[in-house]
């Protein structure tokens, strides 16, 4: 499911929990509201907050380093190629084929990842099946060295070649990982509860459903986050194509 699917799932299992203990409110015997039962209720609620807002917070830094993470190797990634651009241009004039190569596979990553039209989605699986890269490091190891320089550059190149291959591996298994099902519905659980018991405390009236209504929202909006930025290649939110589209701009050049 998509993070805006999962999001509307969670809001409404939270919501639907706020609006449920109001109604539980209405129909519960007056033994059951009392001041000793209501401070049970505000003792398990304050329970259930902590464990929800300690799991909310580590699962928000984690997914925020991941994408933090994902933008820093593709920022190395950029920088490599237009170091590998420069070391197949100071070569000779024999490495043209494989600078218009690497050029064409930068855009079309850029296109893959990033595509300009807003009705489309990025096509992430497509990077897995793509062998640009495979395909330099071959016309690579085709050179024929006439000197002791070209022979250096030529290591030169084929080594960053190796490093961008195993980059474009590492992010394409970083895609791979997600948040697990079962954690996803034990914290909703625990958020679905404790709006419960909000609405048990509550009196009903249009601003308390209001409060519980933005409240509701606001959790919703951090667990959209936090998919959202598990998945930095895809979705709303996504790593930066700035220095992919800056490497492009210096390629061939």
């Amino acid at each position: 499911m998509s993070s805006i699917t999962v999001t509307l799932i969670a809001f409404a299992c939270i919501f639907g929990g706020a609006l449920l203990g109001l109604l539980l409110r209405a129909f519960l015997p007056d033994q059951h509201l009392s001041e000793e039962a209501k401070d049970v209720v505000k003792m398990a609620a304050a329970l259930i907050a902590t464990l929800a807002a300690l799991v909310l917070g580590l699962l928000v830094s984690s997914a925020k380093s991941s994408l933090d993470m994902m933008n820093s190797e593709l920022t190395q990634s950029s920088t490599k190629i237009i170091v590998l651009d420069r070391v197949l241009a100071n070569y000779g004039p024999e490495t043209k084929e494989v600078r218009d190569q690497l050029r064409g596979s930068v855009a079309t990553a850029i296109g893959l990842i990033w595509p300009e039209e807003k009705t489309r989605q990025a096509h992430v699986d497509n990077i897995e099946v793509a062998s640009g890269i495979e395909r330099i490091q071959d016309k690579l190891r085709e050179l024929l060295p006439r000197n002791n320089s070209q022979r250096i550059l030529q290591s030169q190149a084929l080594q960053i070649a190796a490093e961008l291959a195993q980059s474009r591996w590492l992010l394409i298994e970083q895609t791979q990982s997600s948040l697990p099902k079962a954690f996803l519905i034990v914290l909703l659980f625990w958020l679905t509860m404790l709006f419960v018991c909000f609405g048990m405390l509550a009196p009903r009236n249009a601003t308390v459903i209001a409060v519980l209504l933005v409240s509701a929202l606001s959790v919703s909006g951090a667990i959209f986050l936090i998919l959202e930025m598990n998945t930095p290649l895809t979705g709303t939110i996504k790593v930066s194509s700035a220095p992919l589209r800056k490497a492009l701009d210096h390629l061939g050049k």
